[in-house]
């Protein structure tokens, strides 16, 4: 096992912190780890694409997962696979597809481990239909604090607790998932452009596609506030290839990662965020159905660009993830307006609709609207205006994301997480001397 001192941060880079990285190459190393882990605690983290601090542990230790990747086991006829908790949903999607089958929930890149996406309950763009990762979830293997290996299953309090507790509960160490059937490694793919919110919410409520998401143009005001370029997509059937292309229907090709990207974006502001933005907009078609794109075009958010969270100004990016419920529209439409309106510099902002919530205490998917966006982290004043928008959030019955969250305050978290004491008390019980921790549970009291 290597051991070495890090800085470490979140997909967004902000505020870095010094922790003693431990890199377990076997369950025995990672449980002597967690035994040993002194007064500041430690806590499991993966391939780092979270963007706020919930795998970083100021002064502690921080359990490196990624060499625990292994895929034990593969039931091909009934979809299921038992991997490590480093094992990524890339690896699983390489070895899984020609067989048929095909990760049930991609969140945004492929490049996250099995144990990070149950620890977030990460969710993707067809959260309405499958839900979250956990609900796919068969069982998994979790190191608790007194060094017990346990073998946990839905439908548990410890099962609750851990998906989407981000680590809190224990080290994840592996899993058995149960993959969704598709017969080509292709897509489908409808889009067209909606002028402004109002019209963009009324063609997401008249969609029945499993993938969707809208990018929303927060740079635009007046009667374009809220305009965005709608994208639904399905799993295109075998059927609907011609006869000498089905033979090769789940190949899927070879995986590019493009360069890093130049330093000039490191420049972006207003004006630069409105030109993308505009140009983003009018370059998607206005109407556009049944393109056929493959697995890895589609599924791209952050592949596409794997350097993308260095191309930001001086102090990060902050990522701030919200949701509110069906029936708060006139919440959602007042805190676009004031994002408008403020004028910030916004980046890859995403609408999706969410479907039923997942079992996690602390998951953050639930029936409504999430809105997610991109903001630097040294604009001035951004601290006291998003301390303003949770206000809004919570009055509103939604929550914000605590998988991408680095600046949340404590005192909102109740509000919006109802099964919080049930959480805290699990935590209490199952870990009286705190081996668990991150950066994340001393800010919010976790």
């Amino acid at each position: 096992m290597s051991v070495d001192t890090v800085s470490l941060t979140g997909w967004g880079r902000t505020a870095p912190t010094t922790a003693l990285r431990f890199r377990p190459r076997s369950h025995e190393e990672a449980a002597a780890t967690v035994l040993g882990c002194g007064p500041r605690g430690s806590i499991a983290r993966g391939l780092g694409r979270t963007h706020g601090d919930a795998a970083q542990n100021a002064g502690g230790s921080v359990l490196d997962m990624t060499a625990l990747d292994r895929v034990r086991g593969i039931d091909a006829a009934a979809g299921l696979v038992v991997c490590d908790a480093g094992t990524t949903l890339h690896r699983l999607r390489e070895v899984m597809l020609p067989l048929g089958w095909f990760p049930p929930v991609v969140p945004g890149g492929r490049y996250v481990t099995v144990g990070g996406a149950i620890g977030s309950d990460a969710h993707g763009d067809n959260h309405r239909t499958a839900g979250s990762f956990s609900r796919h979830v068969m069982e998994f293997t979790l190191l608790t604090a007194d060094g017990e290996v346990r073998t946990v299953r839905p439908g548990t309090p410890l099962f609750d607790a851990t998906a989407g507790g981000l680590g809190l509960t224990g080290v994840i160490l592996s899993a058995t998932l149960r993959f969704r059937p598709v017969t080509t490694a292709l897509m489908a793919v409808d889009t067209e452009r909606a002028a402004g919110l109002d019209d963009l919410l009324a063609r997401m409520a008249r969609g029945h596609r499993p993938y969707e998401y809208a990018r929303i143009d927060l740079t635009a005001r007046g009667r374009a506030t809220g305009r965005g370029v709608l994208v639904r997509a399905n799993h295109v059937p075998v059927r609907a290839l011609p006869a000498h292309a089905r033979h090769t229907a789940l190949a899927l090709g070879p995986a590019r990662r493009p360069a890093a990207p130049p330093p000039l974006p490191r420049l972006l502001g207003r004006l630069s965020a409105a030109v993308l933005n505009e140009i983003g907009y009018r370059s998607a078609p206005r109407s556009r159905t049944g393109e056929l794109q493959p697995l890895g075009a589609f599924f791209r958010a952050l592949d596409a660009r794997p350097h993308s969270n260095r191309v930001s100004p001086t102090g990060g990016r902050i990522h701030y993830a919200f949701l509110v419920g069906h029936g708060q529209e006139e919440t959602l439409r007042r805190i676009v307006g004031r994002i408008a309106r403020s004028r910030c510099p916004s980046f890859r902002a995403v609408l999706r609709r969410c479907g039923e919530g997942g079992p996690g205490w602390l998951s953050f998917p639930a029936p409504g609207w999430h809105l997610s966006l991109d903001l630097p982290a040294g604009l001035p004043g951004l601290a006291r205006f998003l301390d303003s928008l949770d206000e809004e959030v919570a009055a509103a019955g939604g929550r914000v994301s605590l998988t991408e969250d680095a600046r949340l305050r404590p005192g909102a978290l109740a509000a919006m997480y109802p099964r919080l004491p049930d959480f805290r008390a699990l935590r209490t019980e199952l870990d009286p001397n705190g081996a668990f921790r991150s950066d994340l549970s001393r800010r919010l009291s976790l």
